[in-house]
């Protein structure tokens, strides 16, 4: 799985880094991989050049130039399609600069739902012709030397995102801001259930779910009357159970599914929670 924007390597990206956010300029010739991807922040994401696929839990979009996808932090397979390059521009927002643009902007967001919801990961617009040129305006930032080139990028990202409110027909896009703004938290639930055989710390769960790590464990808790760690535990052998009833797949394809280096300690882990080796029917 792919972390990003922190392994973002400078062989494969033209980026800018200042204090809180990340330009990135993507070019790939490669053949097309389908990857695994954790965005680590917020991100939108200009296509300049060819098309790709995004796998949510609840959405698949397929996006080509000309388009902009909204993508909220999170787990995602994409895809390149194979008799295209792609080329894109991506922008990463983290919490804290999208909430102080909505609190300098909040006559923009009078009418605005607080509505968190889970299944609208990933939005899609068509670049404007002002996004268009919005677009040309950044890439000689990328060679720009000054000592306010941060000021001039946090600017350019506000400019950004007024361009998306302003496209923004269906309200999606400003009821997720003003949702981060008023610190809507994620169902434990839908997270959960959502991510648990993913390969994600406690801390990256607690910040998808919009919490500190003390609130996330807090509050999960509350919930399961168990620790995230132990349920994720229980979970993932649940789900060993489940395969290795109902498919061909041996112990150790199972083990590395759920997260699990060593064989020997799966089959420990398994016997421990269910009283018998895994395999034994």
């Amino acid at each position: 799985m792919i972390r990003v924007p922190s392994l973002i390597h400078a062989g494969e990206f033209q980026s800018l880094k200042i204090q809180d956010m990340t330009f990135v300029a993507y070019r790939n010739q490669d053949p097309p991989l389908k990857n695994e991807v954790f965005f680590e922040e917020h991100a939108v994401i200009f296509v300049l050049e060819g098309e790709k696929k995004f796998v949510s839990a609840t959405q698949t979009i397929h996006v080509r130039k000309g388009n902009i996808v909204f993508i909220r932090r999170g787990y995602y397979l994409m895809q390149e399609t194979i008799d295209t390059n792609y080329r894109s521009l991506v922008f990463f927002f983290n919490e804290k600069l999208l909430k102080e643009f909505v609190g300098q902007h909040l006559e923009l967001f009078e009418n605005s739902l607080i509505r968190n919801d889970e299944n609208s990961t990933l939005l899609v617009f068509e670049i404007t012709e002002s996004l268009d040129k919005f677009t040309e305006s950044i890439f000689p930032y990328f060679n720009l030397k000054t000592q306010y080139l941060n000021h001039f990028l946090r600017l350019k990202l506000h400019e950004l995102l007024l361009h998306i409110l302003e496209i923004d027909v269906s309200g999606q896009f400003k009821n997720i801001l003003f949702s981060l703004y008023k610190g809507e938290k994620v169902d434990l639930d839908y997270l959960m259930q959502s991510y648990y055989l993913k390969p994600l710390s406690l801390d990256e769960l607690s910040r998808l779910s919009g919490r500190s790590l003390s609130a996330f464990k807090r509050d999960f808790q509350e919930k399961f009357e168990i620790s995230p760690a132990l349920w994720i535990k229980n979970k993932r052998l649940e789900y060993a159970g489940l395969q290795l009833e109902n498919t061909h797949k041996n112990v150790s394809e199972i083990s590395m599914e759920i997260g699990y280096e060593s064989v020997s300690h799966f089959i420990k882990a398994f016997k421990e929670r269910f009283g018998k080796t895994p395999g034994i029917r």
